[in-house]
């Protein structure tokens, strides 16, 4: 079965930070790039962050500029993205995505998704 599966979300205060997995199975990253998008209640899914299938290209969206970090693992065949400085702006349910080609406005239409995680900020 070909699934991405994210992990790592939860509950953190204003400040804090945490660090979001997504796990490929059935197929391999190598030649993936991946996409991190977030929903918040009552809006639309809006992309966060994405990198190369050789992690050389990378992107982030305005608001998580010099806060979050992609990152791509092979060897594990894991995506991470660590967030910092997290505020209640970043509140939401972040999903992975991977897809073959790479676009640097992380505009591609990814093949796979996973089921979501979910983030909160707040004292």
């Amino acid at each position: 079965q070909l699934q991405l599966v994210e992990s790592g979300g939860g509950l953190v205060q204003p400040g804090g930070s945490l660090t979001l997995s997504c796990a490929a199975s059935g197929f391999s990253l190598e030649h993936y790039s991946i996409g991190w998008f977030r929903q918040a209640p009552g809006k639309e899914r809006e992309v966060v962050s994405c990198i190369s299938p050789s992690a050389g290209m990378s992107n982030y969206a305005d608001p998580v500029k010099g806060r979050f970090t992609i990152s791509k693992d092979t060897t594990k065949n894991t995506a991470t993205l660590q967030m910092n400085s997290l505020n209640p702006e970043d509140t939401a349910i972040y999903y992975c995505a991977a897809d073959l080609r790479y676009y640097s406005d992380c505009d591609s239409e990814y093949v796979y998704w996973g089921q979501g995680t979910q983030v909160t900020v707040s004292s």
